[in-house]
């Protein structure tokens, strides 16, 4: 596994790309609706910034209105995410998703809670 991206709720994905574009020069590698979403990623080199600005309620709507914006989660690639959880559950780990399901770009995704991983909510994803 490596590092993917981290997933940032903000109520506005535009504005947060453009002042990453001009701080840190990335770019836009993709951007899409997804899930009631504006989802973009911005390219760092080695792994990504997910922008999340929700379109319609939902879980970043609702992580917005309790915590304000900022780093919703934190992302793994993984060649196997079937595996990954499995050995998540050989661990004693909560999961949020039993089994991969669809997420943006097309890739598989799954998420571990955050209550068994010191807080942090973990993303799988499968390219």
């Amino acid at each position: 596994m490596h590092f993917d991206h981290a997933g940032i709720a903000t109520d506005d994905a535009t504005a947060l790309a453009d002042l990453f574009t001009d701080l840190f020069g990335l770019e836009v590698a993709h951007e899409e609706e997804f899930d009631g979403m504006r989802v973009v990623f911005l390219d760092c080199g080695n792994g990504y910034f997910e922008l999340l600005e929700p379109l319609e309620d939902g879980t970043i709507a609702r992580y917005l209105e309790s915590n304000g914006p900022g780093i919703h989660h934190l992302a793994l690639a993984t060649d196997d995410v079937d595996a990954a959880l499995e050995r998540a559950r050989e661990l004693g780990i909560d999961l949020v998703d039993e089994e991969g399901r669809p997420g943006a770009w097309g890739h598989t995704v799954a998420f571990l809670h955050p209550k068994s991983t010191g807080g942090i909510l973990l993303e799988f994803v499968e390219h």
